[in-house]
């Protein structure tokens, strides 16, 4: 079944990307990070991207209007951030709405922030300072079963990733590249109270069909950014974006914490430079939350879509090829 607002732009009265796309009591709720078209120039540290807050989009169904719940947090909310408040995740727990996100510090260093709520549109309270030990961007959270409570988070180039592969930072860090061996995104379980972590955050491992380790040089399957894990019989799906090559691919693991072993491609690339997606199942059917620059044409003015994800009874997911006309 196709919906009416499959592959549109589900709102346009302001620029969203990033989509965490989660059903709370029924209804669907979309945490985007916040574009603002301005005129900066792109580069790969993406400076372009100077969003500010959050606002959350919400759908009744799939075929309803998308509403923007208005502002849910913002930057001068937050003691301990100077910027680049970029793609969050937001989760229900202990009673409560918890939004995850990702923003630099005042020394110019992605840390991850936790903000809470009695409602899933905010406003949102941000507790005093980042979550102790956490690094890099793009945190997506996941509830598992036992209602233990995993992060996943990580962004090569501007998202500082491979500027910690010390155990500290640092700006002039090597990126790997050639035969060396990929970085993973970050794990990390949260304390049940949301405050921390239970221990220091470790790189997973995404394995190839031999189980070895991907390298660097894979740019076609390797970890570049957005990760997303979603649960299917059993299974840890891990999803992400290749970057460079803009494609979304996916790994199974048996494990929260991994190894994964790289199954295939999910989505080919969209327009614009960034790839980034949810995946959630929603009245028995799997859809993917996805962003594009189809009517701005600006890679830092982007619009949430969905689409149908077709899964099969092993869990391979088909390749979608976003502009069809099918």
């Amino acid at each position: 079944m196709k919906h009416k607002n499959e592959r549109k732009a589900l709102i346009t009265s302001l620029y969203t990307a990033d989509p965490s796309a989660h059903v709370f009591g029924g209804k669907i709720y979309i945490y985007p990070s916040h574009d603002l078209k301005i005129p900066v120039a792109d580069d790969d540290n993406g400076e372009q991207y100077m969003m500010e807050d959050y606002h959350v989009l919400s759908m009744d169904n799939l075929d309803a209007e998308c509403i923007d719940n208005g502002l849910a947090l913002s930057k001068d909310d937050v003691p301990w951030v100077d910027k680049q408040m970029w793609a969050p995740d937001a989760i229900y727990k202990n009673g409560k709405y918890y939004l995850i996100f990702p923003a630099k510090d005042k020394d110019g260093i992605f840390r991850l922030g936790v903000a809470e709520s009695e409602s899933p549109t905010g406003p949102f309270v941000p507790q005093s300072n980042f979550i102790q030990g956490s690094y890099s961007i793009d945190p997506a959270v996941l509830v598992d079963d036992d209602g233990r409570t995993y992060c996943y988070n990580g962004g090569l180039w501007g998202g500082q990733l491979e500027m910690w592969q010390s155990g500290s930072f640092d700006r002039d860090a090597h990126r790997p590249e050639g035969d060396e061996l990929a970085l993973g995104p970050m794990f990390a379980e949260f304390t049940e109270d949301m405050t921390g972590f239970v221990s220091a955050p470790k790189h997973l491992e995404i394995l190839d069909e031999n189980g070895e380790p991907l390298k660097a040089k894979d740019e076609d399957r390797r970890f570049f950014e957005g990760p997303w894990v979603h649960k299917f019989k059993g299974k840890y799906v891990l999803s992400y974006s290749t970057g460079s090559t803009h494609y979304i691919c996916y790994a199974e693991g048996d494990r929260p914490d991994g190894p994964f072993t790289y199954k295939g491609r999910i989505m080919e690339p969209v327009k614009g430079w960034t790839t980034h997606h949810s995946i959630l199942e929603i009245e028995g059917e799997w859809y993917i939350f996805y962003h594009d620059i189809e009517r701005s044409g600006v890679t830092h003015a982007r619009d949430v879509k969905y689409t149908r994800l077709h899964i099969d009874e092993d869990g391979r997911i088909e390749t979608i090829h976003p502009y069809d006309i099918n």
